[in-house]
C-alpha cells in the first residue's frame, strides 16, 4: 500500500465529518492491492463491517465471495468499498449528507487505485455515478466513460433477500471476465461532464 493510500485510510478512520462517527465501532475504508483493476463498490458498512472494520464480511460478503469466485477472482484480486465508511445505525439507508460527506474519500480512492472496470453493488453505488438511473434498468449494461467501464449489478444481499434475484446476479457477474479482456475495444463516451448522457441508461 502506497504513502497516500495508507493517509487516505486514515483520514477516514479518524473522520468526524457527519453524525454518522458518533455512532459507529469502525470506520470501514476498504480492502484490496492498490493495483487491482476491478473495484466493486457498495452501499454501507452493516453490522459485521462495522465490528471488523472490513468491508462485505457478512451474509452479503460470502456471497459476494462466491460470485468472485466463479469467474475465478478472490477477494485478494479486488478492490471492495462502499460508497460510505461508517455503518448508518439499525442499517437505515445512507441519508443524502452521509453520502456526501463520504464523497471525496471514494473519489480519491479510485484515482489512487485508477481501476479499469468498476461494479456499482446496488442503487446507491448505481446513483453515485449516474443519478438519474435505474438498477431494474441499468443493471448488467456496462457504460465506458473516460477509460473506466461502469457496470452496474445488484447488491449481493438483495439476492439473498429476494432469490428471484439471484440468478440476474450470478449471470451479470458471468461478464465481467469478458469486459475485463475486450475493455479496449468498448467505444467510449467521452467527458463524464456530459452530466445528462451519464444519467441515461
Amino acid at each position: 500500500m502506497t504513502r497516500e493510500l495508507e493517509q487516505l485510510y486514515q483520514e477516514i478512520i479518524r473522520c468526524q465529518k457527519c453524525i454518522l462517527s458518533q455512532s459507529r465501532r469502525n470506520a470501514v475504508p476498504g480492502e484490496g492491492p492498490q493495483e487491482a483493476e476491478i473495484v466493486f463498490i457498495g452501499e454501507a458498512p452493516g453490522f459485521h463491517e462495522d465490528q471488523q472494520g472490513r468491508p462485505f464480511v457478512g451474509s452479503a460478503g460470502k456471497f459476494l465471495e462466491e460470485l468472485l469466485a466463479s469467474i475465478g477472482f478472490g477477494r485478494e484480486d479486488v478492490y471492495i468499498c462502499n460508497v460510505i465508511k461508517c455503518r448508518p445505525p439499525g442499517n437505515r439507508e445512507p441519508l443524502p449528507k452521509e453520502i456526501e460527506a463520504c464523497q471525496p474519500y471514494l473519489d480519491r480512492q479510485l484515482a489512487l487505485i485508477k481501476p479499469k472496470i468498476v461494479v456499482t453493488l446496488g442503487r446507491f453505488s448505481l446513483s453515485r455515478f449516474f443519478p438519474n438511473a435505474k438498477i431494474s434498468t441499468a443493471h448488467g449494461r456496462p457504460r465506458k466513460i473516460e477509460g473506466i467501464v461502469y457496470y452496474p449489478v445488484y447488491h449481493p444481499a438483495a439476492a439473498l433477500h429476494q432469490p428471484r434475484w439471484r440468478p440476474v446476479v450470478e449471470e451479470d457477474f458471468k461478464r465481467i471476465p469478458e469486459l475485463l479482456a475486450r475493455i479496449e475495444r468498448l467505444p467510449d463516451e467521452g467527458p463524464r461532464e456530459n452530466a445528462q448522457q451519464l444519467s441515461l441508461f
